[in-house]
């Protein structure tokens, strides 16, 4: 697959349930690729199991991870859903987020983080997503 072109999206961080979120500042079709998780790449057996755990970290192999703790990497800003209106694709070790339905102006961007990052992070303290609101997973 050829890596995607990164649409004219416009957006903002701003406060949201679960701390800081990416929110949309304008209408996204549904299809459109809205940004790149981006970072220092790790790459390496032994260097990615060394490499000091934060919850940035995005595995794209057994091999390869990048870490998008830094404050420029606006991806980091799109928190979990249970009910996502994103999803995230590995392209050639790339991260890159689409939009999976249209999102409307102020809609918070999100996708599923998937079971073991679930499991690690967010079941312990309980969902704070928008469909689990009230409720622990």
């Amino acid at each position: 697959m050829p890596i995607p072109k990164i649409g004219d999206v416009k957006y903002k961080v701003k406060k949201s349930s679960a701390g800081l979120g990416l929110f949309a500042a304008e209408p996204i079709k549904r299809g459109t690729w809205i940004i790149e998780y981006v970072g220092k790449i790790i790459s390496g057996k032994k260097e990615v199991e060394d490499y000091p755990e934060n919850k940035y970290l995005f595995e794209t192999s057994a091999t390869r991870m990048i870490d998008g703790s830094a404050r420029s990497n606006t991806a980091r800003y799109i928190n979990h859903s249970c009910k996502p209106n994103c999803e995230v694709d590995i392209i050639g070790g790339r991260v890159f987020v689409k939009a999976v339905k249209r999102i409307e102006a102020g809609e918070e961007l999100n996708y599923d983080y998937g079971e073991e990052y679930t499991d690690e992070y967010i079941k312990p303290y309980g969902c704070r997503c928008v469909s689990c609101k009230g409720k622990n997973i």
